[in-house]
């Protein structure tokens, strides 16, 4: 009696991180895991602000007690955390931040003072955009550099699409923020949609739905911003690329740029980019900025 092998055929599904809708639109897809009650998310999204300052710090965007991050309180969004000042960015944990309401009065958190500049201009974001949850400003080298221009930036690679039609620039600078004023008319510049923000002479400043959003966003924009440089000096009036006549500067067209967009800057995919750092962040720490 003779016997095959028999052939055991198994379901296989696709790999890949997309899909196609019904209009054939291939679309990329991400997750948010959301934790299930205010409280777990309060925890959630201040390890990700704790995070942040160590992934900046390492990037080499600490600069003295220069630059902060604000967190509305998902359990009472009146209020927002923001970091202490004077404490290193490479040193900060959860039980350093400092929760404070419109006027700046402590609520809750670490008992330290917080940077008076920083909460003109967080204040005034979270008060004027309901729907920022979190904001970043760094005094980071490239994006101060940068920001000497007052312009914006140009859709030159995939990386500056994820800025498209989300970005604005304050071109003005009145010194530092101590007036109220003056933290609303930055808020006023980011307009009612936009999340990504150059303050012309002073840097960048970014948000999102969370931390890890308007983080990613920091970096790429820092990245971005270092790219358009290099790009200004290869091209500019002089360089061997203008006079030989070699270099062309080409811009990403509207529609691609669009869907680029759609693809590499949703909350979602800036959500993807921040979560490799924080998984390697926690674990050459053993999580101690969580504690």
């Amino acid at each position: 009696m003779s016997s095959s092998a028999a052939t055991v055929k198994t379901a296989t599904s696709s790999a890949l991180n997309t899909e196609r809708s019904e209009n054939g639109e291939v679309r990329r897809l991400h997750h948010i895991p959301r934790p299930a009650t205010k409280e777990a998310e309060r925890t959630w999204l201040l390890g990700q602000m704790a995070a942040a300052f160590r992934i900046f710090a390492k990037l080499g965007f600490a600069d003295g007690s220069s630059g902060h991050i604000s967190l509305r309180d998902p359990i009472d969004p009146q209020t927002f955390w923001i970091n202490p000042y004077g404490v290193h960015f490479a040193l900060l944990k959860v039980s350093d931040m400092v929760r404070v309401d419109e006027n700046g009065n402590r609520v809750d958190g670490a008992d330290k003072p917080v940077n008076a500049a920083g909460f003109m201009i967080h204040s005034a974001i979270h008060q004027k955009r309901p729907d920022i949850h979190a904001a970043c400003h760094m005094h980071s080298p490239y994006g101060r550099a940068w920001s000497t221009f007052g312009k914006s930036i140009d859709m030159i690679n995939q990386d500056s699409c994820m800025f498209y039609d989300d970005i604005s620039v304050y071109p003005a600078f009145g010194g530092v923020v101590f007036a109220q004023q003056e933290g609303q008319r930055i808020a006023d510049y980011l307009g009612p949609k936009n999340k990504n923000l150059i303050m012309q002479n002073h840097g960048l400043l970014t948000a999102g739905d969370t931390v890890a959003e308007a983080a990613a966003f920091f970096i790429a924009l820092e990245r971005t911003c270092q790219a358009q440089l290099l790009v200004e000096a290869s091209t500019a009036p002089g360089s061997t690329g203008a006079t030989t006549g070699g270099l062309k500067k080409t811009l990403v067209d509207h529609e691609t740029a669009l869907y680029t967009k759609k693809g590499t800057g949703s909350p979602e995919a800036m959500y993807m980019q921040f979560e490799p750092e924080y998984q390697l962040l926690l674990k050459e720490s053993g999580g101690e900025f969580l504690e």
